[in-house]
């Protein structure tokens, strides 16, 4: 097995396990051993646990804008649409049967509070998030504050869904979406 194929094979196993059992919860041996490598080279490539959760949350990160710029560019070239893309990007997300809520949040959770390192790569990750959403309300034209507005909704909509296990949760913050939106239009 080469390194890049050992290096994908951790991440992938660490992805999996990290986001169905937790951060904290999965010790090197069990990862070692779901992925199929030695201690010997998962310590090689990753000399600390946190170079593993930095790498799972780089792919995750990376999951995430692909997912949501798809969906997005879905929506076509109507404004509206495209901000409301964002909540059917979630829907479909929370909809999936190993949805157990975003993985930044998780990691925050668990980590942040006594890994900076972690705690800094979830600020960037909901920062280029913020800063998405921005974008997207330049595009239309609507005052700029309805940007964090619809993050914020979106993101509690990501931790209600995995809270509740109810994935409506996704439509309820559409709706609340569709007012800002209308409001924010009726305002410029």
């Amino acid at each position: 097995m080469t390194e890049e194929e050992a290096r994908e094979r951790i991440l992938t196993a660490a992805e999996e396990l990290y986001y169905r059992k937790g951060y904290a919860a999965v010790g090197m041996d069990e990862l070692r051993q779901f992925a199929g490598v030695s201690l010997r080279r998962l310590y090689s490539l990753f000399p600390a646990k946190t170079d593993i959760v930095a790498a799972v949350l780089e792919r995750k990160h990376a999951q995430w804008e692909s997912g949501l710029s798809e969906a997005v560019a879905g929506a076509g070239d109507d404004p509206r649409a495209r901000l409301l893309a964002v909540y059917g990007y979630l829907e479909n997300w929370f909809c999936a049967d190993d949805f157990r809520g975003c993985a930044f949040i998780n990691a925050f959770g668990e980590l942040g509070g006594t890994n900076p390192e972690v705690a800094e790569i979830v600020r960037a990750h909901k920062a280029s998030f913020q800063q998405y959403m921005a974008d997207l309300v330049a595009e239309t034209g609507a005052p700029a504050a309805l940007a964090p507005q619809l993050s914020i909704l979106a993101e509690g909509a990501q931790s209600t869904a995995a809270i509740s296990a109810d994935p409506a949760v996704a439509v309820q913050a559409r709706g609340a979406a569709e007012v800002l939106i209308d409001a924010a239009f009726a305002r410029s």
